[in-house]
């Protein structure tokens, strides 16, 4: 029988290299995208595609539905991948931007993922991978909102794997460093949208840190493409024994080691370091 997967955030990026390479391995590939254009975009691909809305839980519903009574109420695999990055420091923060980053990076991915246990339940078995980053294991500054959407996802996902045991569910972690995709792009608009540079302390930092945001090509050493994420989350899908955490890069390497070793000022002094080195 065709394994099905819902993928999260196929605009781009990830996701649509996630949905193309698991279409060519034979899987039945839902890719879901928030936006009408992206989905129309989706389906002249080939793809059954689907408008799902990370913000919204009606639209959550709305596109498990659709999708279940394609497939029988049957599904093998969800990967919830889409997301975005919200720059700025902790203290220029408002509310409704940190609220907004949860929603999306966060509490929609926990109410499509606890819509989908029930039908993996019934079924006896399924797979669900969250793509977290190297930003859910160290903080950096001048990236908050998206820190502690990736720590509370770790979090999260380490209690649901232990509360799934047994179930036939089995639960992991991706962890990239940094990959090529519009994240940047994406990143530097929503720090237009929210942050107020000029009245901000830190406005010169934000200077430089917008001149890597638009930066063209990659802004990062060590940067990879899309692929070397579908590669370990193939394995989370087809392995007979999935790893419950996947590190993709060597930055996500290096600090997954030196968070296990050094002690916390220690480590302080290498991000604050990697974090001017970036930003000059």
């Amino acid at each position: 029988m065709t394994r099905s997967i819902l993928i999260t955030g196929c605009s781009s990026g990830i996701g649509a290299a996630a949905a193309r390479s698991l279409k060519t391995r034979g899987w039945r590939v839902f890719a879901s995208a928030r936006k009408a254009e992206d989905v129309e975009r989706l389906r002249a691909d080939g793809f059954e595609a689907l408008r799902l809305d990370l913000d919204d839980s009606e639209s959550i519903a709305q596109a498990l539905r659709e999708l279940l009574e394609r497939t029988d109420g049957r599904l093998d695999a969800l990967f919830n991948n889409g997301a975005y990055g919200q720059p700025g420091a902790v203290e220029d923060l408002s509310r409704d931007a940190l609220r907004a980053q949860l929603e999306t990076n966060l509490l929609g991915w926990f109410d499509l993922t606890n819509r989908v246990i029930p039908v993996m339940r019934r079924q006896g078995h399924g797979r669900i991978v969250m793509n977290s980053s190297v930003l859910g294991l160290v903080g950096l500054p001048f990236r908050g909102a998206y820190v502690a959407s990736k720590f509370a996802l770790e979090g999260l996902t380490d209690t649901l794997r232990l509360e799934l045991r047994g179930s036939g569910i089995h639960v992991a972690l991706i962890e990239p460093g940094p990959i090529t995709s519009r994240f940047r792009a994406n990143a530097h608009a929503a720090f237009l949208r929210n942050i107020d540079r000029e009245r901000s302390y830190f406005r010169e930092k934000y200077a430089a840190a917008e001149r890597r945001l638009t930066k063209q090509g990659p802004a990062a050493p060590f940067t990879l493409p899309p692929e070397a994420v579908v590669d370990a989350l193939v394995h989370a899908l087809e392995s007979p024994r999935p790893k419950a955490r996947y590190y993709v890069t060597v930055p996500t390497h290096l600090f997954g080691t030196l968070r296990r070793l050094l002690p916390t000022r220690a480590l302080d002094a290498i991000l604050r370091a990697v974090s001017r080195g970036e930003n000059r």
